[in-house]
């Protein structure tokens, strides 16, 4: 017995279809880059706040300190300065203190007060005394310490918003 293959059709040995290639993600991606960027931009013309009438008079304070100096929050002026040890390394600290309304009335005058101590304490720190995070908590509780004394109790808190040593 002879087994007997079919023979092979002309369909059957067509080459299958090219695979269709996939769509193209970087087209996807930047239109919906445009999508989120018109819509992003009609919510800001709709949000967006009137300019401010000028009276002629020029106000010492913008509104932002006036309602964060009455919630007891005042950003101190920043502090740059080289430290102890190495003296070419620079540190820069921005922070803010937090204190009683009705117990302090010229913020802005303890502010500079504590700034200038506060430059003085950091002149004498070392490289080391800033490393890891035990560093920073007793550099952050030296700095709430003497903004208390230099105070008189005044200031409750000083808040360090950036630290950056260079």
């Amino acid at each position: 017995m002879i087994n007997e293959l079919p023979m092979a059709t002309d369909e059957s040995d067509a080459a299958p279809p090219p695979p269709r290639p996939p769509p193209s993600s970087v087209k996807q991606t930047i239109a919906a880059a445009a999508v989120v960027t018109a819509i992003a931009a009609a919510m800001g013309a709709l949000f967006a706040a009137p300019p401010a009438q000028n009276t002629g008079q020029a106000d010492k304070t913008s509104p932002a300190q006036e309602a964060s100096a009455a919630a007891g929050l005042f950003d101190m002026p920043p502090i740059v300065t080289n430290l102890g040890s190495p003296q070419e390394i620079w540190i820069r600290l921005e922070a803010s203190i937090v204190f009683d309304a009705k117990t302090l009335p010229r913020p802005d005058v303890m502010a500079e007060e504590i700034a200038g101590d506060e430059l003085a304490y950091l002149r004498t720190l070392t490289l080391s005394q800033l490393e890891g995070p035990i560093g920073l908590q007793n550099i952050r509780e030296d700095l709430n310490e003497r903004a208390a004394i230099r105070s008189g109790g005044k200031v409750s808190e000083l808040i360090i918003r950036t630290l950056v040593v260079q």
